[in-house]
């Protein structure tokens, strides 16, 4: 049974700073990609950044670039995504899934089988 489970979501000011893991358990990561989306509330959920874990390319959508950063351990079947200037546009559930492919605007998913985390909610207000 694969499970996708993420943590670090939390209420922040904006400027700050905050680290999203996702662990995945049951499924082997080393030859996929795994990816961020996120949904804010009324809006369609959106691809925020993608790693392939083959070889460590990462792929972000504009509106995080310079500002995220997607890594990987394969040995833990782990990413992470590092959050810095955070922004009040940034609050929204954030999802970790997998396998996904990366692309321009971060990742999309194009298998009929991916695995999704129950996501962990990102609040950045003053």
């Amino acid at each position: 049974q694969v499970q996708v489970v993420e943590s670090g979501g939390g209420s922040v000011q904006p400027g700050g700073s905050l680290r999203l893991s996702c662990v995945v358990t049951g499924f082997t990561l080393d030859y996929y990609n795994t990816g961020w989306f996120r949904q804010a509330p009324g809006k369609e959920r959106e691809p925020v950044a993608c790693f392939q874990h083959s070889d460590g390319a990462t792929r972000y959508a504009d509106s995080v670039k310079g500002r995220f950063t997607i890594s990987g351990d394969n040995d833990k079947n782990t990413v992470i995504l590092q959050m810095n200037h955070l922004k009040p546009e940034d609050t929204a559930v954030y999802y970790c899934a997998t396998p996904i492919m990366c692309d321009s605007d971060g990742g999309r998913q194009v298998y009929e089988t991916d695995y999704w985390g129950q996501g962990t909610q990102v609040t950045v207000s003053s």
